[in-house]
């Protein structure tokens, strides 16, 4: 099964709606509840790093037997430095965006730990992709990651 949505850089009123569509197929398919938390954390931070800082973007969920697999492609700014983004705390996320609630330097920290499997490219000017693995059934240990 694979899922598609599209988004648009800053459109906050539809920032959450990917990511609870996936959680909720997920759920009607019989996906073990501790797996969809996961999925959808990861899943929303991805998008709302779209709707934060690129001009648009897209995800698409491939929900397999064994694993789903999240792939988020974005046009924008891209990611000068992945190894500094990857740290927790650090933002590039401007003031108006902090006062939302938002920007607060866990989302990639927080997609890296509630997935199997993490991987990101970025191009300065061009964008970011993510591309993210959570087995249902894999062994998972938030504390080693």
């Amino acid at each position: 099964m694979v899922l598609d949505f599209d988004l648009n850089g800053s459109d906050f009123d539809a920032a959450g709606e990917a990511s609870s569509k996936i959680k909720l197929v997920l759920q009607q398919i019989g996906i073990p509840a501790e797996v969809i938390r996961r999925i959808a954390i990861s899943t929303y931070e991805a998008e709302m790093n779209v709707i934060i800082h690129a001009y648009r973007g897209k995800i698409k969920a491939e929900i397999f037997s064994d694993r789903a697999q999240i792939t988020v492609n974005d046009e924008g700014p891209g990611i000068p430095d992945i190894k500094l983004a990857m740290q927790e705390g650090y933002s590039t996320a401007p003031d108006y965006i902090r006062e939302m609630g938002f920007g607060a330097g866990m989302g990639l920290p927080n997609m890296v730990r509630c997935t199997n499997e993490f991987e990101i490219k970025s191009k300065v000017g061009v964008g970011t992709t993510i591309t993210m693995t959570v087995y249902y059934n894999g062994s998972f240990n938030a504390l080693t990651r």
